[in-house]
């Protein structure tokens, strides 16, 4: 048959009265006339290359941007009017060769001088076509504004990665453009992969524009509730921003599931809101581990026997046999084992005297003179270096010390209960809401006439159980170890209708930040300076304290110098964090998760997956030396606690403070590697700090 072009065809429908119905002669002229008719797009004026709605004259919202015509605007042509639908589907049906478009141009921006390419065709027709069997659907509506009298400008669509994923196509989805409202894109039914598990949806609006997120699912046995990670309401982000919508199913049954995803956007004020529906479809299927499962069951049950009426075998004595001699195999390895830890255990005790001995030879005397002197502003010139460590990693659950109680944090210390007698309270050291730390004197047991000073931790009437829970468990942390520059506790005293008290030897300076602080005031009534070597001294105390730790494969989790303590000789202990987060609340945040951390001083792994090592506690002593040579300057003071994870992971870190030498800066550089596997070992910041100590003694 001789194929009419499709201008041809165009110049007949001029030519034919309005009020007289189309003449076709074959089945495709009758199909794309029906389709004309039901409502399609409108052809677009050939005057102008913008697109046009007919409804105030806006720019139409397209539902697909890409390559290919958009869908949305426009309703169903009047009287004999011609549709772009009723035109391209002609072309198509002739096979009519479209004339190439110009550079820089796509196929039908002006006119109807070439069809739309097939299967992007096809995508904008979904939205209009019912589905197979179903009623015909009513006369699409065009788009509409979102609620606003200035106009917020949301957007929300799905990107090109998204589109691509789900349907196939290089090309975006969008479902709210600048304000303007896509009812096609709204009311397609997406079918979802059955292998597919999230959707991500693409986000932005120019003003303030809150919203509220809910979700409906049909068949609750077939697929759980939908999740998000977002909150169920907040506001739109100011930034272009995904948000994941997880569908997970079961595995139980074998079935179709429908999903309706509901969006309110308000704008102003609450009775000014915009309702979008999404929809989703997803097949669910049985699991097939299940399936497996259940058929054998059926399988075996036939051919299984009852054991208690069965005769002992040869083979049933055998396994007895073979079972009891491993059992005494496993018991002599488990005897071999608790030898060698023992034998282990004296070892490591003697090397870290010889290690502490070593590493404060020509340290022990604090060095008297003060030629140079630290600033608190720091200069913005940080360049991170990195080393090679490894570390075996521990793995912490959030808000494990909440899940002891009162009376088995009791249990834990009632061996080293003393009387309420044998201790007095002089001068409150430190005060926060619940926690107080007394200079106190603790009596000797044997000889009364002997007392020793002490620092005493205990709670006011009004703590709670929960508090005075974590004071008694945190204090425990170091309990059992020994070595010169820890400080664990000696005595606690939790007798009925008194306040629990934890007895830790007293140190004549106090808390190690509280000093480093009082050192910056160089006034008349405080005349108290510290060079940079005696900085140095105490980080390396604090070093051979942690490598203690490490060896012993304790993890501190919160070292900084609110927990240490200091002397008059300057020698510096670590202390466990029982009541820091009362005693100094502007170091601890919480994030959202009801559990306030260290936020400035944690690793980022740390941050983000709760993991807690040795390596984390390397990250921690950097910060914690930055602090030394800032004379107890707050870390990270301009970052907002909940942006420090991202800040982090972008590469940034605190700057080199004023006066410090590149030399030691480097070394805390080394401990703030993302890698936790390319930090230094305490070991390592030992031996470099006490080479850089004795370097600075050359030159002063």
């Amino acid at each position: 048959m001789h194929a009419r072009t499709l201008s041809g065809w165009r110049r007949r429908a001029r030519a034919r009265p309005r009020d007289q119905p189309p003449v076709v002669d074959d089945a495709a002229e009758k199909t794309a006339a029906a389709a004309a008719r039901s409502g399609g797009l409108k052809r677009r004026p050939a005057a102008t290359g913008r697109r046009r709605d007919e409804l105030g004259g806006r720019p139409r919202l397209g539902a697909v941007r890409g390559s290919g015509p958009g869908v949305g605007g426009g309703g169903a042509a009047a009287g004999g009017q011609r549709s772009l639908l009723a035109a391209a589907a002609v072309a198509m049906h002739r096979t009519a060769r479209p004339r190439p478009p110009r550079r820089g141009r796509l196929p039908g921006a002006r006119g109807l001088r070439a069809p739309p390419p097939p299967l992007l065709l096809l995508l904008t027709l979904v939205p209009m076509l019912p589905a197979p069997g179903a009623a015909a659907a009513p006369a699409p509506r065009p788009p509409v504004l979102l609620p606003a009298a200035a106009g917020p400008s949301v957007s929300l669509y799905l990107s090109e990665d998204e589109v691509r994923r789900l349907i196939g196509l290089d090309a975006e989805l969008y479902y709210v453009r600048n304000d303007l409202i896509s009812h096609y894109a709204l009311s397609f039914n997406l079918l979802v992969p059955s292998e597919t598990n999230f959707l991500h949806f693409t986000w932005h609006a120019k003003s303030k524009v809150e919203y509220k997120l809910g979700f409906q699912v049909d068949n609750f046995v077939a697929m759980d509730m939908p999740q998000v990670n977002i909150s169920a309401q907040g506001e739109v982000p100011r930034t272009l921003s995904v948000f994941r919508v997880e569908l997970s199913c079961t595995g139980k049954v074998d079935s179709e599931v429908m999903i309706l995803m509901q969006l309110n956007l308000t704008v102003n004020s609450s009775k000014n809101f915009t309702v979008l529906n999404f929809k989703r479809r997803k097949m669910c299927y049985k699991k097939l581990e299940e399936v497996k499962t259940s058929a054998l069951d059926k399988n075996t049950s036939r051919t299984i026997y009852d054991p208690v009426h069965a005769a002992p075998t040869t083979s049933t004595r055998v396994f007895y046999i073979s079972v009891g001699v491993c059992c005494a195999v496993i018991f002599l390895v488990a005897i071999i084992l608790a030898v060698l830890h023992l034998h282990s255990m004296k070892r490591i005790e003697l090397d870290d005297s010889i290690s502490a001995s070593s590493s404060s030879q020509g340290l022990s005397q604090p060095s008297t003179q003060t030629t140079q002197y630290l600033r608190a502003d720091t200069p913005n010139n940080a360049t991170p270096i990195t080393s090679s460590s490894g570390y075996p990693t521990l793995r912490i659950e959030k808000n494990d010390l909440r899940s002891v109680t009162l009376l088995e944090a009791k249990a834990k210390v009632k061996d080293i209960a003393i009387s309420r007698e044998r201790i007095t309270l002089k001068d409150v050291l430190q005060e926060g809401t619940f926690g107080r730390i007394f200079h106190g004197i603790l009596i000797d047991e044997k000889d009364p006439n002997k007392e020793k000073q002490a620092f005493v931790k205990t709670v006011k009437d009004q703590a709670s159980e929960i508090q005075v829970t974590m004071m008694l468990t945190e204090s425990c942390k170091l309990r059992g170890l020994h070595h010169r520059n820890l400080l664990p506790i000696t005595h606690v005293c939790i007798e009925e209708g008194e306040k629990p008290m934890v007895i830790l030897p007293y140190m004549n300076w106090g808390n190690l930040k509280l000093f480093l602080r009082q050192c910056k005031l160089v006034e008349a009534n405080n005349p108290q300076a510290i060079s940079q070597q005696d900085l140095v001294h105490m980080a390396i105390q604090i070093a051979c304290g942690m490598s203690y730790l490490a060896r012993r494969e304790v993890i501190h989790k919160d070292l900084a110098a609110r927990n240490c303590v200091i002397d008059d000789t300057l020698q510096v202990k670590i202390t466990d964090n029982a009541l820091s987060r009362d005693l100094f609340p502007m170091d601890y945040h919480c994030l959202g998760d009801n559990e306030n951390r260290p936020v400035r001083w944690m690793a980022l792994e740390s941050l983000v997956n709760n993991e807690f090592s040795s390596a984390s506690d390397v990250w921690a002593f950097g910060v914690t030396l930055w602090e030394l040579m800032t004379l107890g300057q707050t870390p990270y003071v301009d970052i907002d606690p909940f942006e420090m994870a991202a800040y982090l992971k972008d590469g940034y870190r605190i700057a080199q403070p004023i006066n410090c030498p590149d030399e030691l800066f480097a070394v805390m550089a080394c401990c703030w590697a993302l890698d936790p596997e390319e930090r230094p070992k305490f070991q390592q910041l030992v031996q470099c700090l006490t080479e850089f100590h004795a370097a600075l003694g050359a030159y002063v």
